[in-house]
């Protein structure tokens, strides 16, 4: 019994510096983000050229997370976080060497962020499946909390971060950070690797069965997959905000006031995972979600109405607050109703289609801004206003209607 108890201390503690390597590179990610996003809007002036990146640096990380899920149950887990997160690195040398050679061109930027999230794929389902590995079902609550936590980095510390880097420096120094990040994730997961066994899959069919077998996971609880589909059409409205907060912003401020106001916003989100990784949710899990997610509309819904700093930014803290609970909520459901051994298939397969939503509002909220802006005559940054507004209303619609979903309420048992 007290060997038990000091293997799931050891383990937490395993998971806590796991952690910490992924907030570090959480952090670094958030400054080429930053980064990126206010080089690419200055260059072009164009919201979908923006969101043109953004997309780049999502979508092909979405479509292998579905395979890399089913590597995740059949190779050393941790040995796929390392190569996830030493390799990505390689697309960023490929910018900064484009940008000490002279001024990058977007497709050379594109291609950068392309390379890189290729082989961050490999990341995603591997981690989630790790913190299975790690802990108990008592301690997924906490844990969530504070991946939440880590999360968040990108937009608290990173946007300040590089908003004052950018006042003496420019874009290659975020660039350099973010790749020394790299390293420091890679050795924390190697410490975490030693004498850690993955709970892998005792599926030994060919690949293709694997993904067969990961879609009837989750598609033979009726419950489960109605809440994915519902999930990629909430993460479709809020990629809109994500996408159009940055030209918003910049249509009547500076790249620091930029930094700021995203450092202000995420902390609404720091705030609420802290609590969250104190006491956790310990039940009601699917009106928890329901309610948090329309209350995030709200935040949407004020956030883009005026080019006022002050609502802004009051607006996305209680947009930002309010997604650690919709994310631990989701987090709980999904995980809770996967077998171990099929956790990282699953969370491949769950992850692509419930995040498809945001890769419809990268492919078209910047272009929609623009197009807006053309035809009305209005800015660039008003017309992602009145987008972000729309979205708003239809999130708040649509994350209510969660509760009223007798197969989605079902999945608490």
């Amino acid at each position: 019994m007290e060997e038990q108890r000091m293997d799931k201390t050891s383990n937490f503690k395993k998971f806590l510096l796991l952690w910490a390597g992924e907030f570090i590179s959480s952090v670094g990610g958030g400054l080429t983000s930053f980064g990126l996003g206010v080089y690419v809007y200055a260059q072009t002036g164009s919201a979908g050229s923006q969101s043109l990146v953004t997309l780049l640096a999502f979508l092909p990380m979405l479509i292998l997370s579905v395979p890399a899920g089913v590597l995740a149950d059949r190779y050393d887990r941790r040995l796929l976080m390392m190569l996830g997160d030493g390799l990505s690195a390689l697309g960023l040398v490929f910018i900064l060497v484009c940008m000490y050679l002279g001024e990058p061109t977007l497709l050379q930027i594109c291609i950068g962020v392309t390379i890189s999230s290729v082989f961050s794929a490999l990341l995603e389902p591997s981690y989630k499946a790790t913190v299975t590995d790690l802990l108990t079902k008592e301690e997924y609550s906490k844990a969530n909390g504070l991946v939440s936590i880590a999360g968040s980095a990108r937009y608290l510390l990173s946007p300040v971060i590089a908003g004052f880097l950018l006042t003496f420096s420019d874009i290659k120094l975020l660039l350099w950070i973010d790749i020394c990040t790299f390293f420091i994730t890679v050795m924390t997961t190697a410490f975490v690797r030693k004498g850690l066994v993955s709970k892998k899959s005792e599926d030994t069919g060919s690949f293709v069965q694997s993904l067969k077998d990961a879609w009837h996971t989750i598609s033979s609880k009726k419950g489960l997959f109605l809440l994915i589909l519902m999930t990629s059409v909430i993460t479709c409205f809020m990629g809109i905000m994500q996408i159009l907060f940055s030209p918003m912003i910049l249509d009547f401020e500076s790249s620091k006031m930029l930094g700021i106001a995203e450092t202000v916003c995420a902390s609404g989100m720091l705030v609420t995972s802290i609590f969250l990784g104190a006491i956790g949710i310990k039940k009601r899990h699917v009106f928890t979600l329901s309610i948090s997610l329309a209350l995030s509309g709200v935040g949407m819904l004020f956030f883009g109405m005026w080019e006022n700093m002050v609502i802004i930014m009051i607006a996305g803290f209680f947009f930002f607050a309010m997604l650690p609970f919709a994310n631990n909520s989701l987090d709980y459901l999904c995980r809770t109703n996967v077998p171990d051994n099929a956790q990282g298939r699953a969370w491949g397969l769950i992850g692509f289609i419930s995040q498809m939503g945001y890769v419809v509002a990268y492919a078209l909220s910047g272009f929609l801004a623009d197009m807006i802006a053309h035809v009305s005559g209005r800015s660039v940054g008003r017309s992602s206003g009145l987008l972000v507004c729309i979205s708003g209303v239809v999130l708040i619609f649509v994350s209510l209607s969660l509760c009223f979903s007798k197969r989605i309420r079902s999945l608490e048992n």
